[in-house]
């Protein structure tokens, strides 16, 4: 990309959107498209057509997504298989339609089956069943690398597709009902450390085991493999490292500063007990992420409270 090139973010309202918007602009990046797609719906095929063609973006980088934690995918599943497919779908066409000369699709580590051998390579997607609890996102998800890889097929595109691992930051879904197991744990420690609570309650046994990435280490990939990668073939982004639940709790504790005992409630599901993207694809092309979780979570704490109301 040159710095002059019109880009579009896609989603840039959400936490890897804005992540990767602040990341052009520090880098120089300002012929930037988001600002006249603040109002635009991207299920609606019509308008997405319209704003490609009055933007002409040269780089769009696909980071819509409507997702959750366990608790909101077996409530809104008709909702997160839908708004991801007709979104996706209708950015990839637009884009393909209005010859935009590169896309980068962001899908999700859920997309691999809940038994993958790990650490989980790119060659195992469709290779066993899903988790039963995120299935109709990670549908969705699939589906996306899949339409990517099918105009690259059929119309030469360049549409790349990024596999991140589970991530956390600026802009997260704080809600305990509906955000992804760290910043749902991060807001309920907060709230029981205000109120002085002598105990927190966590989901599950505390076993599984999942590797966070900083948005702001995602949104540096995303223009590195942008400007570096041009393989159909999907590429996950990650740190290579793990730590359990239970671990992430107790750093999280400590983070926090919350004083009271953490309880595993053993009667909730785990979900999928195992998910660390294989990263030798990446790091062979030279990239490695920055944030070391402790440090990234401190930042991210110390934006949480001043940044919603709820805290």
């Amino acid at each position: 990309m040159e710095k002059s090139d019109r880009v579009f973010v896609a989603g840039h309202k959400g936490m890897i959107g804005s992540a990767i918007e602040r990341r052009l602009r520090e880098t120089g990046f300002a012929n930037l498209a988001t600002r006249s797609g603040c109002e635009l719906d991207l299920t609606d095929q019509k308008s997405v057509v319209g704003f490609f063609l009055a933007e002409k973006p040269d780089y769009v980088f696909l980071a819509v997504t409507t997702l959750g934690g366990i608790l909101a995918n077996s409530r809104y599943p008709a909702t997160f298989i839908y708004n991801n497919i007709q979104s996706q779908t209708n950015v990839i066409q637009a884009a393909w339609k209005t010859g935009v000369r590169k896309l980068l699709y962001l899908a999700s580590s859920c997309i691999y089956p809940r038994e993958c051998p790990q650490p989980m390579k790119e060659e195992y997607l469709m290779s066993g069943k899903l988790e039963p609890t995120s299935e109709p996102y990670a549908v969705a998800k699939i589906a996306g690398i899949r339409m990517c890889q099918s105009y690259d097929r059929q119309y030469q595109t360049r549409y790349i597709s990024v596999v991140p691992a589970d991530l956390y930051g600026p802009n997260d879904d704080f809600d305990p009902e509906t955000g992804h197991v760290l910043p749902a744990l991060m807001a309920k420690m907060h709230r029981a450390k205000v109120r002085g609570d002598p105990e927190l309650a966590v989901w599950g046994t505390g076993s599984p085991r999942r590797e966070c990435l900083h948005v702001d280490d995602l949104a540096d990939a995303c223009i590195f493999l942008m400007d570096r990668y041009d393989e159909p073939e999907m590429i996950n982004v990650g740190s290579g490292q793990d730590m359990s639940i239970r671990e992430l709790a107790l750093l999280l504790r400590q983070v926090v500063g919350f004083r009271g005992i953490i309880a595993f409630d053993e009667s909730k599901p785990d979900a999928v007990p195992h998910k660390l993207p294989d990263t030798s694809k990446i790091s062979k092309l030279g990239w490695s992420p920055r944030i070391h979780p402790q440090r990234g979570l401190r930042q991210t704490y110390q934006w949480y409270p001043s940044h919603l109301e709820s805290a």
